[in-house]
């Protein structure tokens, strides 16, 4: 997923994408291009009433409109101060309309785009659930979360200050310059001397300025990168008192964006007073032209307004266009997650097993790679029947996590076939797969929440008697009593507040409850300490007699009792058997013992 690049990108039928999004609030879409057509008939009717009392005042024989002699149908407009009075009188709350009409218009087109922006942000965070789990150990994390949160936020201004916007303003220079051309077009033609220079300037703004937001746009990626990264890893930081130097590499990220929004800040500060000097040149050229011709006041005063008309939406044109191209830059990155294809493995066949899990597992000839063809995993093949123990065993890096990891399709294997029942996982759909699969990992992660809400992940079919009775099988419940608001008691975010084992004790609760039919321990007590890992010995032994089980451990009490031992090295399984046969083959098996376990 690049952070985007420095291409033109005003791509029609990405705009006809984003646009897809609009169809459940279309009504709404329809209202807003409705209210802009309005808002720009409505452009030259103060500046014409203007004319009108500005040129009734001195005395000057004006026709009043047959509109307006309805209106006022009542009174004497033949008198000069009834005219000025009333038509006044008609301005003000002329204006009081329009700029309802302007509220509800931005009010609609503002909420138009949140309902967009809710529905995509659902749509992209549900995708990036569904990622394998490759995309994350290759896209950083705030990456992504800029992704779902700051570029989405920007296809919101699409249609805040994007693209509806737009084309208000340039209905209002269209209807304004054609009552310009209407009421005197040499006039006009004067007036827009200097019209071109503005142009040639807007382009050039134009590109200065989105240049300078797709650098900004890239140093807030970088920036949310590496702050959720440090803010993550905070405890390594301070642990090696490595702040100065990764303040040094923040400082550089932030100094890029610094500069970046620098660059369309100097480009606003150039191209505002242009606005400002054309349109005054404009002005200046329209009271030549009318002093040179006829003094006419009224004519003067309303082109003036006119010009302003023109002049002013340009100026704020050329800020909503980048508005809208940093818009579309923003949907194409969203769109690069939505379009990607790298997502979890799916059912190859509609599989739907109409009996429970039994849990036998065979692995045949399984080679597996992170990346390319670096193989962490090389033709393994085992078989693991129902109701038995297998410990994994191995350097690290040797592969066990990796078994574990592929079994449960988190990553998909190159080569091979992996058997459960008899039935390729791939058969299987995701769902069915894991929830017969509870897995303890090594490293725990639990969500800001209740202890509760941690152990059932929300789900509202298990009882809090479940789990209690789940915790009480384990010994834990007297522990998670003792704390504040026992099963409600509030952790912090990765569940800090509670000790590594605490969290693990946890995590085996979680793993009770969905009463699997294979049991994954993945170093699960190599963080717990001896009082705990009795606490969870017992139910461990109970649990492993009824189903498959396979463990990850460097507890020689555990590994011991498994029926079977599988020794890995480089991803090779060297060895295979129980603890008392591999010691009797004095090999790998026998080097792991005297190092890790002799002692014990």
């Amino acid at each position: 997923m690049s952070n985007g690049s420095n291409k033109k990108i005003f791509d029609i039928s990405l705009l006809h994408r984003i646009f897809s999004y609009v169809k459940p609030y279309r009504n709404w879409f329809y209202i807003s291009l409705g209210l802009a057509i309005i808002i720009a008939l409505f452009a030259p009717i103060r500046p014409f009433l203007i004319q009108l009392t500005v040129d009734k005042a001195i005395g000057k024989d004006v026709h009043i409109p047959q509109w307006l002699q309805f209106l006022f149908y009542s009174k004497n407009l033949n008198i000069a101060a009834q005219v000025v009075i009333w038509v006044t009188v008609f301005q003000i709350t002329f204006i009081f309309i329009e700029t309802l009409f302007r509220f509800i218009f931005s009010f609609i087109t503002a909420k138009l785009g949140q309902h967009v922006v809710k529905d995509l942000r659902v749509a992209t965070f549900k995708k990036i659930l569904q990622l394998k789990l490759r995309q994350f150990d290759k896209t950083p994390i705030g990456t992504l979360t800029t992704r779902t949160i700051n570029d989405i936020e920007s296809i919101n201004e699409i249609f805040s200050d994007g693209l509806i916007p737009i084309i208000s303003d340039l209905l209002i220079i269209l209807i304004t310059l054609i009552t310009m051309f209407w009421i005197d077009w040499q006039l006009t033609l004067v007036a827009l001397i200097p019209f071109p220079f503005l142009i040639v300037a807007t382009y050039y703004f134009k590109e200065s300025v989105n240049a300078s937001f797709i650098r900004v746009r890239n140093a807030v990626s970088n920036l949310n990168a590496f702050v959720q990264e440090h803010l993550t890893g905070v405890t390594v930081v301070q642990a090696f008192a490595a702040e100065e130097r990764e303040f040094k590499k923040f400082d550089v990220i932030n100094k890029e964006h610094r500069s970046a929004n620098i660059k369309a800040i100097f480009a606003y500060s150039v191209f505002f007073p242009i606005v400002e000097l054309v349109l005054a040149t404009g002005t200046g050229l329209a009271v030549w032209w009318i002093a040179d011709k006829q003094l006419n006041p009224g004519l003067l005063v309303a082109f003036i307004l006119y010009l302003n008309q023109i002049f002013r939406p340009l100026r704020i044109i050329a800020d909503k266009f980048n508005v809208l191209q940093m818009g579309m830059i923003a949907a194409e990155r969203v769109f690069k997650v939505l379009d990607n294809d790298d997502v979890e493995i799916q059912t190859t066949e509609n599989q739907q097993p109409t009996t429970a899990m039994n849990g036998n597992i065979t692995f045949e000839n399984v080679w597996f790679a992170y990346v390319n063809e670096n193989y962490v995993l090389k033709n393994i093949s085992f078989q693991v029947k129902k109701g038995e123990t297998v410990a994994l065993v191995g350097h690290t890096g040797s592969g066990k996590t990796s078994i574990i990891s592929v079994l449960n399709k988190l990553y998909d294997i190159q080569k091979g076939n992996i058997l459960i029942d008899n039935i390729n996982i791939l058969q299987y759909s995701n769902n069915y797969l894991r929830k017969n699969i509870g897995v303890v990992l090594q490293d725990v992660f639990l969500f800001s929440g209740t202890l509760m809400d941690n152990i059932t992940l929300y789900n509202s079919s298990i009882t809090e008697e479940q789990v209690i009775a789940a915790a009480k099988m384990i010994d834990v419940h007297d522990f998670i009593m003792k704390l504040p608001n026992g099963y409600y008691y509030k952790i912090g975010e990765r569940g800090t507040t509670l000790s590594m084992g605490q969290r693990q004790l946890i995590s085996f609760i979680r793993a009770l409850l969905y009463n699997p039919a294979i049991l994954i321990l993945d170093e699960a007590t190599s963080s717990i300490d001896t009082e705990s890992e009795i606490l969870i010995q017992k139910a461990t032994e109970q649990l492993i007699a009824e189903r498959t089980s396979i463990i990850i451990a460097h507890r020689l009490s555990t590994i011991r009792k498994a029926d079977k031992i599988i020794v890995l090295d480089k991803g090779e399984i060297k060895e295979s058997g129980t603890h008392d046969e591999l010691l009797a083959n004095n090999g790998y098996y026998t080097k792991l013992y005297n190092m890790q376990f002799a002692s014990t």
